[in-house]
Order: structure tokens, then C-alpha cells, then sequence
């Protein structure tokens, strides 16, 4: 599904200039028509329906907006708003196009009912977990993040630790992911989409950490459930890192993965404790097929039930952001 969106301002350089990057990067996520004069913004709702429009004030006023599902106020801080205008959703006409699009999107899934996918298109799903904590999970799920971006894929991750760390490795300047969690009843893979944020610097698409510690941990696993499905939706890979605990909720997420990253360093306390799910513990058979176990640190733990397996170094640096980009040209094939 494409949004037909309407963008109306009579500065001609701003309307090139934005439909010229929403076709450049979000051809999968718009149709976009423009009008800059209110005769032509008329005749164009006449004539056609549109999912959503952007509006500046002057436009608003003149002509019926009912072919329109969700108008936009197109807002200038140096501008007036009156009448209709002053009861519509609005966005900060000067600021990064990325940022307007992503609240259109989120505007859009707020009035769409369902949770119906957007894109059309399902990541891979991939879970990194280990029953111990301080083995790496998170740099190894941010090394293969970024080394599927290198391979040319969209790769989006999702931080599902009960306490988020996200901080550490990138910027939290979007909105909480908490507002993704009070959405899953609506079309919350449109929403997913609207929030997420890009790291220039590695390429990965990511959410900002939730408002407090509670918002993670009081979902259900039907909750979760619907979450991850959201978030695969539209995207090559989806990453997913995992707290260490082995609840009803860890175990769903890893039974819907398409691989599973088990992660184990040097330490006796980890591989006795991996050892321990992968022969002890239901879940593991559940996932075997899917398994892969990650040596991370340099461990070299050897186990007879885990076939595919990868090998990583241990990189001497106290930065994490350089560990796992560091890490993000090792070999993660298995």
C-alpha cells in the first residue's frame, strides 16, 4: 500500500524539492501529486480522493477538504492560523523531509484501522539471545544489523532488553517506542514505520527506548506477538535483541524467528548455562533447525547439538559503537 498524498503550498521550490526526495526515498511509501495555486488545488479535489495532504494555511480555507481523509496543516511559525486550520493535525513545514514523511505515516496509521501490513513486504526475523547475561548480544546483534545493510539489505532493530541500550549506541532524538506499544490493536505496522529512526552512520533503522523500564515488561505475549509482526513488515531483516531471561515472551519470539543467534563468551558461567538450554530446556527443539551459535569474544565453545556456528574475535576497544562496527565484516554466514 502506497499513500496518495496532496502536497499544497504556493512556494514552487519547497513543493519541487520535497516531492523530489519523497520520490527519490519513499517511492515504496508514497504517491505524491503537488499543487501550488488554490484554483488547481480545487480542481484537483474535484477530480480525485486523497489519503492524506499537506497543507499550508492559505490553502485550507479554500475549497472542501472532505476528498481528503487526512488533511495536514503544512505549519510556518512566521504564519497566522485561523479558523479550520487551527483544528488539524500539523507538521513544521522547515525541518528534515524524513522527519514530515515519518509523521505522516503516523499520522496515517493513528485514522487506519487494522494491523494489517503496509509494504507488503516481510523481513527475515533475527533473534540474538543467551541465557547469561554480559556475553554481547547487543554488539553482536548490531554487527550483523550493519552487516546486512553492507549486503544492500534494510535492516531494522528492535531492542527488547528489559533494560533498553539503545542510548549507548545511538541518538534518541524520535519519539519512545512506548508509542508504538499503545498502538498494536490499530494498523501498527504503518505506525512502526512513521517512528522509526536511521543511524547514518551504520544504516540501521532503529526505535528509540521506551519511557520506563514498565512499558517493555508488561507486555503480553500476545502483545509481543503483534509487535514483531509489525515491525517485520516492510523491511529486508529484522533483528531482535533479546533480554537473558527465558520467559513465556522470549520463548515466543524465538519460535517465530527465522534464525536464532546464540550467544556464549569465553566464561564458564555462559557456555554452562547454554549448555543447559540447548539440552535441557523444550524451547531449544523447538528452534534446533534454526539455531546458530555465536562465539563471541573469542570463545571456542564446542557443542555436538549446535552444527552451524559462528566465530567471532574479541576486539580491544572500550568504544562498543567501534566494537560492532569492527565486528560488522566478520563472516556472518552459517
Amino acid at each position: 500500500m502506497r499513500i496518495k498524498l496532496l502536497i499544497a503550498t504556493a512556494d514552487v521550490d519547497y513543493a519541487n524539492h520535497m516531492s523530489n526526495i519523497l520520490a527519490e526515498k519513499y517511492a515504496d511509501d508514497f504517491e505524491v501529486s503537488v499543487c501550488t495555486s488554490s484554483e488547481r488545488f480545487r480542481d484537483l479535489l474535484t477530480a480525485n480522493r486523497y489519503d492524506a495532504a499537506l497543507l499550508e494555511a492559505a490553502f485550507i480555507e479554500s475549497a472542501n477538504l472532505s476528498a481528503i481523509r487526512l488533511p495536514v496543516l503544512l505549519a510556518d511559525s512566521l504564519v497566522a492560523v485561523s479558523g479550520a486550520a487551527e483544528s488539524l493535525r500539523r507538521v513544521n513545514k522547515y525541518q528534515r523531509i524524513s522527519s514530515i514523511a515519518g509523521k505522516v505515516m503516523e499520522y496515517f496509521a493513528e485514522i487506519s484501522g487494522g494491523i494489517g501490513g503496509f509494504g507488503g513486504k516481510r523481513a527475515r526475523i533475527t533473534v540474538v539471545w543467551s541465557p547469561a547475561g554480559g556475553t554481547g548480544k547487543t554488539t553482536v546483534a548490531l554487527s550483523y544489523a550493519a552487516s546486512r545493510v553492507s549486503a544492500g539489505r534494510q535492516a531494522v532493530y528492535l531492542n527488547l532488553e528489559s533494560f533498553s541500550s539503545v542510548s549507548v549506541y545511538f541518538r534518541e532524538s524520535g519519539p519512545s517506542i512506548t508509542r508504538l506499544f499503545e498502538k498494536l490493536e490499530s494498523n501498527a505496522a504503518m505506525f512502526q514505520k512513521g517512528i522509526r529512526q536511521l543511524d547514518t552512520g551504520s544504516g540501521i533503522a532503529y526505535f528509540c527506548g521506551p519511557e520506563n523500564y514498565d512499558d517493555v515488561n508488561i507486555l503480553s505475549s500476545e502483545d509481543i506477538e503483534k509487535l514483531v509482526s509489525a515491525c517485520a513488515d516492510d523491511a529486508d531483516d529484522l533483528i531482535i535483541d533479546l533480554s537473558d531471561h527465558c520467559d513465556q515472551r522470549n520463548q515466543k519470539i524465538l519460535c517465530m524467528a527465522d534464525a536464532a543467534l546464540l550467544v556464549c563468551d569465553p566464561s564458564p558461567a555462559s557456555q554452562v548455562k547454554l549448555g543447559q538450554f540447548i539440552n535441557q530446556h523444550s524451547t531449544f527443539g523447538q528452534i534446533r533447525a534454526n539455531a546458530v551459535l555465536v562465539n563471541n569474544k573469542g570463545a571456542r565453545f564446542a557443542e555436538p547439538n549446535l552444527p552451524k556456528s559462528i566465530q567471532l574475535p574479541l576486539v580491544p576497544a572500550a568504544d562498543p559503537v567501534s566494537v560492532f562496527k569492527t565486528l560488522s565484516s566478520a563472516r556472518f554466514d552459517w
